[in-house]
């Protein structure tokens, strides 16, 4: 065996793939875009399908059925009542509350910053033009269950629309063992204030929101993670009600010159592994040093892992590290993957984060590991995945809002604007439209 086969044949077989040619970047961050497209999802949708027909036709009946089928279990009574989750709270351990209401507080003032102003204007010929919001009536919040338990998320989903004054929040979240769901769930859900609470998850749980059944009431919004049945049932039902967005595996961007330490490095990206399998952890940077002592950091911070198969299938299929010239080139190819969560561990990382235009959230410097924003920062940690940050971003109290247009004319502004109006009516063969002003203003 020659020197290069024998080292290659050491190399652990979860082994983050590495490149340095720019083409072969881009590649493989469209690899990793695309990673949940293809047969998986066509099949899923048409199970998706199922699943929406029979909700809306069978109602619990169809809903239970599907909870017991993909969960394994039903609980005897799908809502949770109040006296639950204020039980879970007072038995939480003291410290870990102190933590909940301390990212409760810190979330809920950040986000109290972002109510829109209503708007009012005086025209030129004294009409009144304006836009007026209001929260929405229902509110759907999905948290995830299966391989984790998320409270953060439901801090993250529930308070935004709190803070917007939405009337009624109602939490649907899968069945765990026994058919009941995590502890500390339920004590963020008595900190945020739940209206109902539903055990159920995955696409039964979302169509449910969109149609409503006996148990689950029709909401206006649905938002929260999920996977890919979720999300697709999201797509689906879209139109029906509201969502916030269509998200997949969660996934980090890190860009990193010859200052960051390989330890924080790697650290940050089994972060980003420990998810899922099907999460992307990808490192774009400007050090041949840094690229080459990240494999060995990985394998010695996996020893003992309890999460250490997730880790090391997520790194072998969606991991990768990039070796670039320069951090232009960095930039580049970040706004090219928009990732979800991008890193900065360079010299001068504020200059840097004005020079990206695409990502869900930008983390600054050696002090913010993306941890910080996952739970207390204050932003949103639901945020645009697969590429979508082009064009989306983080959940936010409008999201829980709608907008109306106000608009009052005078018969000033009227008179003044009506042979404008008349003549852009007739250019589209709409008669009454140009008659409606015309009438009006004849004297009589």
């Amino acid at each position: 065996m020659t020197h290069r086969n024998q080292a290659k044949a050491n190399q652990p077989n979860w082994l983050i793939k590495c490149v340095s040619n720019a083409n072969d970047a881009k590649s493989e961050l469209l690899r990793l875009t695309n990673r949940t497209s293809g047969r998986s999802q066509k099949e899923a949708t048409a199970i998706v399908d199922e699943i929406l027909h029979r909700i809306r036709v069978d109602g619990d009946v169809a809903l239970r059925e599907f909870t017991k089928r993909f969960d394994g279990t039903c609980p005897t009574c799908l809502k949770v009542k109040p006296e639950v989750l204020e039980e879970a709270w007072e038995k939480t351990p003291e410290e870990l509350r102190a933590a909940l209401k301390l990212a409760h507080d810190r979330i809920r003032d950040f986000h109290n910053f972002q109510h829109p102003q209503n708007l009012s204007i005086e025209g030129i010929y004294g009409e009144t033009l304006g836009r007026r919001w209001r929260p929405i009536q229902k509110a759907g919040i999905y948290i995830p269950g299966g391989r984790a338990s998320y409270p953060s998320t439901v801090l993250m989903n529930a308070i935004p629309a709190k803070v917007a004054g939405v009337e009624k929040i109602v939490m649907v979240s899968p069945p765990g063992p026994e058919g009941k769901l995590n502890k500390i769930v339920l004590a963020a859900a008595f900190l945020t204030g739940i209206d109902e609470l539903i055990t159920v998850g995955g696409a039964q749980a979302i169509a449910a929101l969109a149609f409503g059944t006996e148990t689950v009431p029709k909401v206006d919004v649905i938002t929260g993670p999920g996977n890919l049945y979720v999300t697709l049932a999201k797509k689906a039902v879209y139109g029906q009600v509201g969502i916030d967005s269509l998200a997949g595996p969660s996934e980090v961007l890190i860009i990193a010159d010859d200052s960051a330490v390989v330890e924080q490095v790697a650290a940050d990206l089994l972060a980003q592994a420990e998810h899922d399998p099907l999460a992307a952890a990808i490192l774009l940077t400007t050090s041949k040093e840094l690229a080459a002592a990240l494999p060995t950091q990985l394998e010695s911070q996996l020893k003992g892992h309890p999460r250490e198969e997730i880790c090391k299938a997520a790194l072998r299929d969606w991991g990768l590290i990039v070796i670039c010239e320069n951090l232009e080139t960095c930039t580049e190819l970040s706004d090219y993957f928009a990732p979800e969560h991008l890193e900065l561990l360079v010299k001068g990382p504020k200059q840097l984060a004005e020079k990206i235009n695409h990502a869900g959230a930008i983390f600054i410097g050696p002090w913010t590991p993306e941890a910080v924003g996952d739970y207390l920062a204050g932003p949103n940690h639901t945020l645009p995945t697969s590429g979508t940050a082009r064009f989306s971003g983080a959940l936010c109290v409008e999201t829980f809002l709608r907008s109306t247009s106000i608009i009052e004319f005078n018969q000033k502004a009227l008179e003044a604007t009506q042979v404008a109006i008349k003549n852009l009516a007739e250019s589209e063969g709409l008669h009454s439209h140009a008659e409606s002003v015309e009438i009006r203003l004849v004297k009589p």
